[in-house]
């Protein structure tokens, strides 16, 4: 399935906040039954306004017949990043090194039910990456989403596991993702 992917900067959030934030709601709220604090619609948005204002912020969102299926969106890491802080075990400062330019973090990948299965959420994050000039991404998945599955899918797009770590207080524990933005 190919679905129409739309490129957006930070200049445009207002125009795509209110259907991110619908979709946020929809897939994990109904569809994947996350609740409480850390995945409330007002602390997302909170983080999607700071990630938004940092330098480097893209997103792109599909549609099939003008309807949203889903987006992707991310940030380069910044030399004075927090990215790495809250790893349960630290990491080589070669690997955490940051210059505004080495990496970029995926942070956040949503498809709607009836359009997953379909290859959209590969399409979306390839159509994101084809952007991005850093040498390599990082993402964080709850290793018990899905039963690990969301993981696996992730080891299958040519993503590593490098560690854990929790962001927020109230924020599940993550597996720290890495892969080169491009594949050979």
């Amino acid at each position: 399935m190919t679905v129409d992917v739309r490129h957006y900067g930070a200049a445009d959030l207002d125009k795509i906040r209110e259907t991110i934030l619908d979709l946020h709601v929809e897939v994990r709220h109904r569809d994947f039954g996350l609740t409480g604090p850390f995945y409330d619609r007002g602390r997302f948005n909170e983080r999607l306004s700071a990630y938004a204002a940092r330098p480097g912020w893209s997103a792109v969102l599909g549609y099939e017949d003008g309807q949203p299926v889903g987006f992707c969106f991310g940030t380069a890491l910044a030399p004075d990043t927090k990215w790495w802080d809250s790893m349960k075990e630290p990491l080589p400062a070669e690997t955490t090194h940051e210059d505004g330019h080495r990496t970029v973090s995926l942070n956040e990948i949503v498809v709607r039910k009836a359009w997953r299965g379909r290859s959209v959420a590969w399409q979306l994050h390839e159509a994101w990456l084809h952007g991005r000039t850093e040498e390599r991404v990082t993402l964080l998945v709850n290793p018990a989403a899905g039963n690990g599955a969301v993981q696996a899918r992730y080891e299958a797009w040519g993503y590593r596991s490098i560690g854990l770590q929790q962001p927020f207080p109230d924020s599940p524990v993550f597996a720290v993702m890495l892969r080169p933005t491009k594949l050979d």
